[in-house]
C-alpha cells in the first residue's frame, strides 16, 4: 500500500493582491482638488492636487488594464475629476488675470475733467476740487463774469472731484457743468441769492 506523497496535500498558491493605490490616490487627489478649485484663492492649492490626480489616475488606469489593478472606474472617475478641477483652476486664474490687468489699466488711465459755470450771476464763486493718484487739489476762483471753464486732468484707480458755484447778494442764476473726456457727467443749476449748484459724485 503507498502512502500518499506530501506534494498532494500542498495548498494552491494565492493570486496576487490587486495594486489599486494609484486609482484609490487619482480619485481622492481628484475630488478634493475639483472641491479647493471653486474657492476664490485657496483655490490656488488645487492645482497640485488635480495635476498629481491625472497622474495618479493615469496610472490606475494602466494598472487596471495589465490586470495588476482592479478598479479600472475609481481611475476613471478620478481623472475626470482631476481634469475638471484643472479646468475650473484655469478659468479662475484667467480671471484673476483680467481682473488685475483692468484694474492697472484703470489705475493708469488718464482722463479729461472739464468744469464748466454759465449763467447771470455778476458775483458768483467757484470752488472746484479734483482727487487721483492719492491727491486731492482744492481751488477757488471768483471770475469777473460768467461764462467760466477750467480743464484738468488727473489718474489713478480712483478718481474725480467736485464744482460748486454760488451766487452772491446780486443773486442771478448759475449751471455747473462736468464733462469727463468728452462726456456729460454731473450738471446742476441754482438762482437766487447766494443760492449753491454742486456737481459730485461722477
Amino acid at each position: 500500500m503507498s502512502v500518499p506523497s506530501h506534494s498532494q496535500y500542498q495548498a494552491a498558491p494565492q493570486p496576487p493582491q490587486p495594486k489599486n493605490g494609484f486609482g484609490t490616490t487619482g480619485f481622492v487627489l481628484g475630488l478634493l482638488g475639483l472641491i479647493f478649485s471653486f474657492i476664490p484663492i485657496i483655490g490656488v492649492i488645487s492645482w497640485p492636487l488635480v495635476i498629481l490626480g491625472i497622474v495618479f489616475a493615469a496610472l490606475g488606469i494602466a494598472r487596471a488594464r495589465s490586470g495588476k489593478a482592479t478598479n479600472k472606474g475609481l481611475a476613471i472617475a478620478g481623472l475626470v475629476l482631476s481634469v475638471l478641477g484643472l479646468i475650473v483652476a484655469i478659468l479662475w486664474a484667467a480671471v484673476f488675470t483680467k481682473a488685475v490687468n483692468d484694474v492697472t489699466t484703470e489705475a493708469n488711465r488718464t482722463v479729461t475733467v472739464h468744469y464748466e459755470v454759465t449763467g447771470t450771476a455778476p458775483d458768483a464763486s467757484v470752488a472746484y476740487t479734483t482727487f487721483g493718484d492719492g491727491n486731492l487739489t482744492t481751488n477757488q476762483e471768483t471770475p469777473k463774469a460768467l461764462p467760466w471753464s477750467k480743464d484738468l486732468t488727473t489718474k489713478g484707480l480712483v478718481k474725480g472731484g467736485t464744482l460748486t458755484v454760488t451766487t452772491g447778494m446780486a443773486g442771478g442764476n448759475v449751471t455747473c457743468k462736468v464733462v469727463v473726456d468728452g462726456k456729460p457727467a454731473k450738471t446742476a443749476t441754482a438762482s437766487g441769492n447766494f443760492a449753491t449748484a454742486s456737481c459730485d459724485g461722477f
